[in-house]
């Protein structure tokens, strides 16, 4: 029921200011004129209220109503969520073309969880059971992928589970097929019962509880050499992604929405080109997933605001899709949460902020801007639900920086908040080497955290063998100054191994092709086999150079070859075959240290 809460005073963008506010309060879902386009409450002051619009307001005039929903703006979670492509505000955008065409139309109401679809509910509890909040009701197959956890609903305002909570029994609970809207159980809650539905709903801007943080010791495996060895991420982490035009953030957070071992991917286009978004709409749904051979979408969420889309909403899409992430780490999946891009989200909030008349902070953003991102990336984590299960949220946050500069406000704000730092190079881009991640500049601060898991499940060399590599690319790096300024003739040779070590890093290991069908995707068996060979071909060098063997014998070794192309040659299933390389590598490296004993 909705109820007359003011009329409107002023109209200034997206940002809509109201006399005789009665009935709202801070960050109320409000219907805004007489199209009812859907707005949020940002201030109160007095019996003033400003509300932010997430539609179009052209045509919007003082003295049209607005009226009170009755609570915040919130998320629907239930079954129907796999699979759907929305809009910012959670509204399914093939739902709305099927029913108005290509365009949105303002004020358009559609329901974000199809009210009308049946589900074949399993409970999980039984009548006189006593349930926490949280805790899991009963089942539906979602799709193929995902068994989707039908929740016991948690207050807003819960926080850890408390002894001080009314007991909570189950009345009644039945098994069958029901809409989301439908009662599947009846709950006593102390002296009180409520009935219980499939779908419930959480305020976006409110993080969902849980009963305890646990450390990121388990990496989230990508699949991408440069990611999983130099700089892993772990599941329940964050990333940040910066980079400038062209030098592959989209196809890189492509690449780790299709390949990581998430169980849940939720991907975010707040602010991108049109044109970028459309490829993802197109393209997702035709992508198989890799692991399981179904189609990627049966464990995909797609959130989809462009560019030419009210500002508001893309500042709130951000919301919604974290919100979404949680909710299915709360039913104990590992969640994967991609942001494309912060940077259009943060030019949201500056022009709201200047449209309010908020002082600016650097380069025009809101001086609340770093709280903002903190908010967000603290969101991410790997916790013991309130239902006792293990999940976690992993955010990684492309970020745009004009002309690429990593010193401007986003960016750094970011840096403060993220542990893991994958900074793409536009001459990495221009030199055709992708994922353009530029490994002087980037960092993981996961590495400690990780390294007992690879040395338990992978290899116990793992630790050594990337501070190896880390180390020659660094003294790559060192040795290429000084090359331009007298050439690599003029190096001893003993650095010019050096040089032709980190060549074969960086283009048998670091440079991968996400066309490939073969190296688009690295075990990580593979990864260590693969830098293993390597690293071994400059500890056999080193010690051939040292019985006074030239460079140039060494570069002639027709193993070479094997090192820079076993990235594309070796399948993940037939390791076995890097192996066979390595015995390769020191029978020719024996046979040249003969000719100098």
């Amino acid at each position: 029921m909705l109820n007359e809460a003011g009329l409107i005073e002023s109209v200034d963008g997206p940002v809509v200011g109201v006399a005789d506010a009665r009935g709202i309060g801070m960050a109320s879902l409000v219907e805004v004129g007489d199209e009812r386009l859907l707005g949020e409450v940002i201030r109160l002051e007095g019996s003033r209220a400003t509300v932010q619009v997430f539609e179009n307001t052209s045509g919007l005039k003082p003295g049209e109503r607005i009226f009170s929903t009755g609570g915040p703006f919130s998320a629907e979670l239930g079954p129907g969520i796999i699979g759907t492509i929305f809009d910012g505000l959670q509204r399914p955008l093939e739902v709305i073309e099927s029913k108005t065409g290509a365009f949105i139309p303002r004020g358009v109401n559609v329901a974000s969880l199809n009210r009308a679809q049946k589900w074949l509910f399993r409970p999980t509890v039984k009548q006189g059971d006593v349930v926490d909040q949280g805790g899991v009701l009963g089942v539906v197959q979602e799709s193929d992928l995902i068994e989707h956890r039908v929740l016991i609903p948690v207050h807003p305002r819960s926080g850890d589970v408390s002894e001080r909570e009314p007991l909570r029994r189950i009345q009644a609970i039945a098994p069958g097929e029901y809409t989301v809207s439908e009662t599947v159980a009846r709950l006593a809650v102390g002296q009180e019962e409520a009935a219980l539905q499939i779908m419930q709903r959480w305020p976006v801007r409110r993080p969902r509880p849980y009963r305890q943080r646990l450390p990121p010791s388990i990496p989230l495996i990508t699949g991408q050499r440069v990611i999983d060895t130099l700089f892993p991420i772990a599941k329940g982490g964050t990333a940040a992604i910066p980079g400038g035009f062209g030098t592959g953030k989209t196809v890189t957070q492509h690449q780790l929405a299709k390949w990581s071992d998430a169980d849940v991917v939720v991907y975010i286009g707040c602010g991108e080109r049109g044109n970028e978004m459309t490829d993802v709409l197109v393209e997702f749904p035709k992508l198989i997933d890799p692991h399981s051979e179904k189609p990627l979408m049966q464990r995909t969420i797609l959130i989809a605001n462009t560019s030419n889309m009210p500002v508001a909403a893309r500042e709130a899409s951000i919301y919604t899709g974290v919100t979404l992430a949680e909710y299915y780490r709360d039913m104990g999946y590992n969640v994967a949460l991609m942001a494309d891009s912060t940077s259009r989200w943060a030019e949201a909030l500056r022009e709201i902020a200047g449209r309010l008349e908020e002082l600016p902070a650097e380069e025009g953003f809101p001086a609340y801007l770093p709280s903002r991102l903190a908010e967000f990336y603290e969101r991410a984590g790997r916790v013991v639900t309130l239902g006792g299960m293990e999940g976690s949220v992993t955010i990684v946050g492309a970020v745009s920086p004009p002309g690429g500069d990593f010193s401007e406000p986003v960016t750094q704000n970011t840096l403060r908040f993220v542990r893991c730092f994958w900074a793409l190079d536009k001459g990495l881009a221009a030199a055709r080497h992708f994922p353009a991640i530029n490994w002087t500049e980037s960092y993981s601060q996961y590495v400690n955290e990780v390294e007992e898991w690879w040395k338990v499940n992978v290899s116990a060399d793992w630790r050594k063998l990337r501070d190896a590599a880390i180390s020659l690319l660094q003294q790559e790096t060192q040795l290429l100054q000084i090359v331009k300024l007298v050439g690599a003739d003029a190096l001893p040779d003993e650095q010019r191994l050096i040089l032709e070590t980190a060549r074969i890093i960086r283009e048998g290991f670091l440079q991968q092709n996400a066309l490939h069908p073969i190296d688009t995707y690295t075990s990580p068996q593979k990864q260590t086999a693969m830098l293993r060979v390597m690293i071994r071909f400059h500890e056999r060098g080193q010690a051939i150079i040292a019985r006074g063997a030239p460079m140039i014998r060494i570069r002639e070794l027709p193993v070479i070859t094997y090192l820079i192309r076993m990235k594309t040659e070796v399948p993940n299933d037939r390791v076995e075959m890097i192996d066979d390389i390595g015995k390769t590598l020191e029978q020719q490296m024996n046979e040249l240290e003969k000719e100098y004993i």
